[in-house]
């Protein structure tokens, strides 16, 4: 439908004649009549936006907290897993055979060097030693017999009543009694050793194992595993701890040594433990690395007066890599994730929101290590990163980073290498 006929339709003039009037109208005066209804459109479009209410003003930036990291002086350390081993243990066998007849001290108790233990059946002990010494007796008295008939035949040699080779007859059989009594009385010691060992004693002190016989039972000395086990003690007071470290870390330790760095005491602390309690030093590193795992193993010795440690428990052991350095530090909240990167947030002067990748330490004292990527003069989102986008604007508010103490320890791994950490 034409203009013209839409202006007949809606003014509802049909008359014949309105139609030939309007096309016999110039051409300006037809524009009028189409332009009027856009006209009206854009009035009421007008009159629409005076009555809406105002466009709503942008949000103000978001408030976040921010700060500077926190710089100390802490100590470098390299971490380890190890398990706690006797500085001495012994496998308490039988010197000789015979029955026991006599049980001397408690499953588990601690014992002291030279505490009797077990008893053996003595008697067929002691009537060996008696028969030995009886022997001694005859083998002295043959002796005295012998040096008397020579004392006699030297006395006659001056006068010729006896002759030489009997003088000399004698002296091989004073001779022949001082080694029998010499032999008499190594039988006498042997005897006596044997009756002394059936007395078995503590050869070290420490903490004793159950006991695998009971009284009654015939145990039968020999060596080493041809011996009857009787029971075991492992000496705890010192007390080793033995851990595997990698080889990058001991060549760490290697040239922290031929640099002039003075050893420091390894700290260790058990499962249950928030704190590094236990001290000791490094007393011991093999004579080369397992050609499989490329570890080097090392030992430490630490005093264990209470006899608390014990053989077989796990410990996290830090050893000191070096002197002291400074770090600074954020708390953990303030770390993002970009995938396999850390980062922190940055605020500029002009309220610009900036991330910063990382490389991350240890945690101490609640607070993380960034060991790269930050200066001490950035200023650090610490409160309120989900509003803080990067590139975007935000409002920042003075903060303080303040170190707090760890309330429960973390929970022992498996044993690794180790780790370069940080503590105080």
């Amino acid at each position: 439908m034409n203009m013209i006929s839409r202006i007949e339709t809606e003014t509802g003039d049909n008359k014949p004649g309105v139609s030939d009037r309007i096309r016999r109208m110039p051409l300006w005066q037809r524009g009028s009549l189409v332009a009027i209804p856009v006209v009206l459109v854009a009035a009421g479009l007008g009159i629409a936006s005076k009555d809406a209410p105002a466009a709503m003003a942008a949000p103000p930036p978001p408030v976040v907290t921010v700060s500077a990291p926190l710089a100390r002086d802490i100590n470098e350390w390299d971490d380890y897993v190890g398990r706690f081993e006797p500085s001495r243990a012994v496998e308490v066998r039988p010197r000789v055979s015979g029955a026991i007849t006599g049980v001397h001290f408690t499953d588990g108790a601690i014992v002291q060097k030279g505490q009797l233990l077990f008893t053996i059946d003595q008697r067929p002990f002691a009537a060996a030693l008696a028969e030995a010494r009886a022997g001694l007796a005859s083998a002295e008295s043959d002796l005295a017999l012998a040096r008397s008939d020579l004392g006699r035949a030297e006395r006659l040699v001056s006068v010729e009543a006896v002759s030489k080779s009997d003088v000399e007859r004698l002296q091989a059989r004073v001779r022949a009694a001082g080694a029998a009594v010499s032999a008499a009385q190594a039988r006498v010691r042997s005897r006596a050793l044997d009756m002394e060992f059936t007395q078995v004693r503590a050869p070290i002190a420490g903490r004793i194992s159950d006991r695998r016989v009971d009284p009654g039972n015939l145990v039968a000395a020999g060596e080493g595993q041809g011996g009857s086990l009787l029971t075991t003690i492992n000496a705890l007071d010192p007390i080793y701890f033995t851990f595997d470290g990698s080889e990058a870390l001991f060549l760490k330790t290697k040239r922290a040594k031929e640099a002039g760095a003075q050893e420091s005491p390894v700290e260790i602390r058990l499962q249950d433990e928030t704190d590094y309690k236990w001290k000791g030093k490094l007393d011991f590193t093999d004579n080369g690395l397992d050609p499989k795992s490329g570890t080097i193993r090392g030992r430490a010795v630490l005093s264990n007066p209470g006899m608390f440690l014990t053989p077989g428990m796990f410990g996290n052991m830090r050893l000191s890599a070096g002197g002291t350095t400074q770090a600074l530090m954020v708390p953990d909240a303030a770390i993002q994730t970009d995938q396999a990167r850390k980062l922190v947030l940055v605020v500029g002067k002009d309220g610009t929101v900036a991330p910063k990748p990382v490389t991350l330490g240890p945690v101490v004292d609640g607070l993380r290590v960034v060991r790269s990527g930050l200066t001490a003069q950035d200023k650090v989102v610490i409160s309120g990163t989900q509003f803080a986008q990067p590139g975007g604007k935000v409002t920042p508010k003075a903060g303080k980073i303040e170190p707090t103490a760890t309330s429960q320890a973390p929970a022992l791994t498996a044993p690794v290498t180790g780790e370069a950490t940080f503590a105080r």
